[in-house]
């Protein structure tokens, strides 16, 4: 035998394996011994935890304070938090380290993930001039309660940017168990006004019920239960943080001074009053049995402060409020059981890419959802070729199950799956309507009210029918219905109601009013969609009835007979630009071509007083204009714009003739053209080609101050568009950025009108 394992011995390849297995065996005894020590040093040390108080936007102030407890080298082994804090700490148990965290809230645009408005930046330009148009915009379900009722926000984008930054943790798991750091927040159910501890379940729903404040934010519906903020009953949850286990406690709180009447001037102000008192329970209590402190002076902001300069002055503040404790902080560290030295082996695992890593596909479910409308969105992004999936793309479908498909509620989750994640779209309720109102006041039309609805139709195709009502001196009615064949297409099928009231003005002055009925039908099979980018070809019926001319002028460019039009027209228009109203970056270009004619090929020829002589062959429209954004300094934008609009064909009809004048294209009639320095509605030769450059300062967040200068050439040729003088005009305007669209005033000149004109508006652009 001793002989046999010495021969073994000998054996070279028996010799190497026996060294694999001596080596192993060392390896393991080595990782056994450290593992040892590790432990003893997690058993002797004290457990740590971080309890964040709520406040919403004043929440900032906890990222600043985490960056100092990690520069310390604290261990943090419990998370709780309440709201605001929910959020923060919900994330931080994840993986986002306080700079990633800084960085997170930096880039969002917390004006849209704090309301329900659609992210159409991948949908058609007419849905994003909708957006654009109303300030108001709430889908419904008629015959079905809606179950995310509640609040004046529905908190839908609250909901989808948690799913995003939550990737891997979206599906139903414990919180003290399953993630990076335990963690636990707080929400209050409403049913009972009792207090819900989240421990586990889906971390971007407990996240969303905690920072549901009440009538701001519709609550979340979980079982039986109907939660809002957990403020209301456990504001600082440091008594969760030691039933959890906590030996030490490091509290953050982003309370203000209490207030007095005198700052009960708004809505949210009351609403916050309301939670601030209710926050008071558990609060003394909870303090008494905090072993450090950290009061963020939150002062001269308040819950929806959520501004860049608020943000960064809040996390600034939160900063300095841990640096002032500095020496407390380090003492601290003895209580914990570790030295002033001591830095945690991996002081927190880091998620900075979580927004724009892809993930790998392994396949797609569609929950609550029928044949036809999975097979669209199949269709649209071509899911049977998609390998890997971002967050943007998680947006995408999510909006398009919302606009396209009108579904009430709807959610895109990734669910791990192997190696990668299975995308799971899930639907709610139908929306029967979508309803949008808007309104605007100038100082040319007064006040005007446009309201809009969508509902789409029972049909095996999508089939959207939209109807719009304009209330003011410019009455319009229209109804509209788009289908969705395929992803890229809409043919559209419409008819238009008008009633005009326009003034008429020559070189500043007024010369005439004109009151007509315009009926207006159009049909466009071919509507190609896709992100930016539309191409129309269709064919519109128009019908002047005119009713009333008042003027001591008879121009011969208006005729008060009655008549109809044929044309056929394309239409391409293109669209990057960042923001509808102020750009800082992008391009827009809009061209349309268009063949007027009375019977599909002629038109008729008319003389001054209205008598048909013939027929003539039909007019041609060539218009278009070009414009970009260059942004330099991050505050200051010019925009050089060309534009311009050419009329051919021996008859040329009045109601097609070309108009400058105001501060939007296609504002009193469709054919207008803005030009600065001229406040009205001027008619101007066949042949117009003109140039601006705007001059763009922002103030602040929402303040504009706006320069334009113009100059423009016209004539009946296009040869002697040079041989006439030159049109020169300038404009400077100051406007306020609101939720309800632009508000200010502009301010004019121009060497054809000769006068100064002013225009104030407040409201959306329709």
């Amino acid at each position: 035998m001793r002989n046999r394992v010495r021969a073994a011995m000998c054996n070279p390849t028996v010799e190497a394996g026996m060294k694999k297995v001596v080596m192993t065996l060392v390896v393991l005894m080595l990782f056994g011994a450290a593992s040892a020590h590790n432990d003893s040093t997690a058993v002797t040390r004290k457990k740590v935890a971080v309890v964040l108080s709520g406040g919403g936007a004043k929440g900032m102030g906890h990222i600043g304070a985490l960056k100092v407890l990690e520069k310390a080298g604290i261990p943090i082994d419990i998370i709780t938090g309440t709201s605001m804090g929910s959020i923060i700490g919900g994330l931080y148990a994840i993986g986002y380290n306080a700079s990633a965290l800084d960085s997170m809230v930096r880039v969002q645009d917390w004006g849209f993930v704090i309301s329900d408005r659609e992210n159409l930046k991948t949908q058609t330009l007419s849905d994003r001039r909708k957006q654009n148009t109303y300030f108001f915009n709430t889908g419904m379900t008629i015959g079905k309660r809606d179950m995310n009722a509640g609040g004046l926000i529905k908190g839908k984008n609250l909901a989808e940017l948690f799913q995003q930054l939550c990737v891997g943790y979206t599906d139903s798991i414990d919180f003290t168990k399953d993630l990076p750091i335990p963690f636990a927040c707080v929400a209050t159910n409403i049913i009972d006004n009792s207090e819900v501890d989240f421990h586990s379940g889906r971390l971007p729903q407990a996240m969303r019920a905690s920072m549901a404040i009440p009538a701001a934010f519709s609550p979340v519906r979980i079982g039986d239960k109907v939660l809002v903020d957990g403020g209301l009953k456990n504001n600082y949850p440091a008594d969760i943080a030691r039933e959890m286990g906590a030996e030490v406690i490091i509290g953050v709180t982003v309370q203000g001074t209490p207030k007095v009447a005198e700052d009960m001037g708004s809505t949210m102000s009351i609403i916050s009053q309301i939670v601030d008192v209710n926050c008071k329970n558990k609060y003394e209590e909870n303090l008494a049995i905090t072993d450090l402190h950290l009061k963020v002076d939150t002062k001269g902001y308040g819950s929806a402060s959520f501004t860049h300069a608020a943000i960064d002055t809040l996390i600034r503040r939160g900063e300095e409020e841990a640096m002032r404790h500095w020496d407390d902080i380090i003492a601290l560290k003895q209580l914990i059981g570790i030295d002033e030295s001591y830095r945690p082996p991996i002081l927190h695992p880091l998620r900075p890419k979580v927004l724009t890593e892809k993930q790998l596909v392994k396949g797609f479910s569609f929950v609550n959802m029928t044949p036809q409308d999975e097979r669209f969105i199949r269709q649209k992004y071509h899911l049977n070729k998609m390998d890997s999936i971002d967050a943007y793309m998680e947006q995408q479908l999510t909006t398009t199950m919302r606009v396209d498909l009108f579904y009430q509620t709807a959610e895109c989750r990734l669910m791990p799956e192997g190696d990668g994640v299975r995308v799971v779209l899930s639907a709610g309720n139908r929306k029967t309507v979508q309803l949008h109102a808007g309104f605007r006041f100038d100082t040319e039309e007064y006040a005007t009210v446009q309201l809009g609805l969508d509902a789409p139709l029972k049909s095996e195709m999508p089939v959207n029918a939209d109807l719009t009502l304009r209330l003011g001196k410019r009455l319009m009615a229209r109804g509209e219905l788009t289908t969705h064949p395929r992803s890229f297409t809409r043919p559209k099928l419409s008819y238009t109601f008008r009633r005009n009231n326009v003034d008429i003005y020559m070189e500043g002055d007024l010369a005439y009013n004109i009151l007509y009925n315009q009926s207006q039908g159009e049909l466009i099979p071919i509507n190609f969609n896709l992100k930016n980018f539309n191409l129309q070809l269709g064919l519109r019926w128009d019908f002047m009835h005119y009713r009333n001319k008042l003027g001591a002028d008879d121009s011969p460019r208006v005729t008060l007979k009655n008549e109809h039009f044929f044309s056929y027209r394309a239409r391409l228009n293109y669209n990057s630009e960042d923001n509808w109203n102020f750009p800082t970056r992008g391009a827009r270009f809009r061209s349309e071509y268009a063949y007027v004619t009375n019977d599909f090929a002629k038109l008729n020829n008319r003389a001054a007083d209205g008598t048909v002589l013939g027929k003539k062959y039909g007019m041609s429209e060539v218009s278009g204009d070009w414009r970009r954004s260059f942004t330099f300094g991050g505050r200051f934008t010019l925009q050089p714009m060309i534009y311009g609009r050419l009329l051919f064909g021996s008859v040329v009809p009045a109601v097609f003739g070309n108009t400058i004048g105001g501060e939007w294209f296609g504002h009193y009639v469709e054919q207008q053209m803005p030009f600065a320095g001229i406040g009205n509605m001027e008619y101007v030769a066949h042949q117009f080609v003109a140039a601006q450059l705007q001059a763009q300062q922002r103030i602040a967040s929402n303040n504009y101050v706006i320069l334009r200068v113009a100059g423009g050439q016209q004539a009946d040729q296009v040869d002697e568009l040079l041989d006439n003088h030159t049109l020169l005009g300038a404009q400077v305007a100051y406007y306020y950025n609101t939720m309800f669209g632009p508000v200010g005033a502009t301010l004019g000149y121009s060497n054809h009108t000769k006068k100064p004109y002013l225009f104030i508006n407040l409201g959306y652009e329709f």
